[in-house]
């Protein structure tokens, strides 16, 4: 059963949730997202559902002639692939809405992080500072990094000063807040990676188990020093 779906990251915002407390969410327009092509053992060796995402006026001929064949009029900007267990259900030209999200508390999505161009061993690795005083002229140099004779040159892997960020990372385990479908929004807790815009890739995650938090009314008598008062200024303020 396909339990994923497309979307792009719109911002991050704050609402309360039913017991009072402050919640930050980010917001994501997820789908609709058309079917582009259907996958099964028998064709490819492996079953998966292709869809696309997102609107854009010129694709290459390619790409043009792969959308024609599932009958997509709109050129779609992201394209990505689901693999699953057993043959897909769906067909190629349908529709995935926010439905396939149906009774899954938790979700991972997939995208790519802010890029921070060229960064030094400080910022990058979160290195040390030198000494800033007595013109040690060492503040945030990357210091000493050869081997003496043997093996007479730097080591691969060593932390050096290079390109930062750009990376495909999975933000994993997500709890959904709230799904409209009419608008196709997702709400789910937390930071999802990328700036606003960005597509990102949203499926299900292994572990579908919420912790069930206090309530008010255990977290106000855990605070007081006497529970019992404390429940009792609860129950009178009801």
């Amino acid at each position: 059963m396909l339990q994923g779906i497309l979307g792009r990251k719109l911002g991050m915002t704050q609402l309360f949730d039913e017991q009072g407390r402050w919640v930050g969410v980010t917001v994501i327009e997820a789908g609709p997202c058309p079917v582009t092509q259907v996958k099964t053992v028998k064709t490819d060796g492996y079953n998966a559902v292709q869809m696309g995402f997102g609107k854009r006026k010129r694709v290459t001929k390619a790409i043009a002639g792969h959308l024609a064949k599932t009958g997509v009029k709109d050129p779609v900007h992201y394209i990505r692939e689901f693999r699953m267990k057993e043959e897909p259900a769906v067909k190629a030209g349908d529709q995935v809405t926010l439905k396939v999200l149906d009774g899954i508390k938790k979700v991972d999505v997939i995208g790519i992080t802010k890029g921070k161009g060229f960064q030094g061993v400080i910022k990058r690795w979160h290195k040390n500072c030198g000494p800033k005083t007595h013109g040690s002229m060492q503040q945030r140099q990357v210091g000493s990094a050869g081997s003496a004779e043997d093996p007479g040159h730097v080591r691969p892997g060593t932390m050096r000063p290079g390109h930062m960020g750009m990376d495909r990372f999975t933000q994993k385990n997500l709890v959904i807040v709230k799904v409209d479908e009419a608008r196709n929004i997702l709400l789910v807790r937390g930071a999802v990676p990328g700036p606003n815009g960005n597509y990102v890739i949203i499926e299900k995650s292994e572990n579908q188990h919420v912790p069930v938090t206090l309530s008010p009314e255990k977290n106000d008598a855990k605070a007081s020093k006497d529970p019992k008062k404390a429940l009792a200024k609860v129950a009178a303020a009801k």
